[in-house]
């Protein structure tokens, strides 16, 4: 496994309570908030993290700048989300062998309000205190992938992201 270096939590906090939403950013093709992509429709847009603490670890999202699940999106609207969370969790135990995925919704209307799932795969084999929370929390640390390794999981990824949807 790729060992985490050092995560600055309080530069990461000051950038995102100051600096417009990244997703959005993202979806309008703004270089400063570059993230590799997976997959993207008119709806959804699907890309690695930039701060990864597991290889593998991607963000689903809303295209359009939504904050609250319980208010901002259709029933409709969240099943389809969640359509292609499921994809891609299929898609990642398959790329990555993984022990488990992991989803979750985060954010904050403080910052990161722009509603998006984490959704990471577990590798076989973390030892059990490793796992969960701590697996996620970049208190721990964060992998230093470079990008022409992020660039290929990216498409590793989108590759068997695109055999799983055509399967569903």
């Amino acid at each position: 496994m790729i060992e985490r270096v050092p995560f600055d939590l309080k530069a990461y906090v000051r950038g995102s309570e100051t600096k417009p939403c990244f997703i959005c950013g993202l979806v309008n093709n703004d270089p400063a908030c570059f993230h590799h992509r997976i997959f993207e429709d008119d709806e959804t847009i699907i890309f690695l993290s930039k701060y990864p603490t597991l290889p593998g670890y991607c963000l689903v999202s809303p295209r359009e700048h939504r904050e609250d699940l319980a208010r901002d999106i259709s029933t409709d609207e969240y099943l389809r989300l969640q359509e292609k969370v499921h994809i891609l969790s299929r898609a990642l135990k398959r790329v990555f062998d993984a022990e488990r995925i992991y989803v979750l919704s985060l954010g904050s209307q403080q910052a990161n309000s722009h509603l998006h799932f984490h959704v990471v795969p577990l590798p076989s084999g973390v030892p059990l205190e490793k796992q969960q929370y701590h697996a996620l929390m970049g208190e721990h640390g964060v992998l230093q992938i470079p990008d022409d390794q992020m660039a290929e999981l990216a498409r590793q990824i989108a590759e068997t992201y695109d055999t799983e949807r055509i399967a569903s």
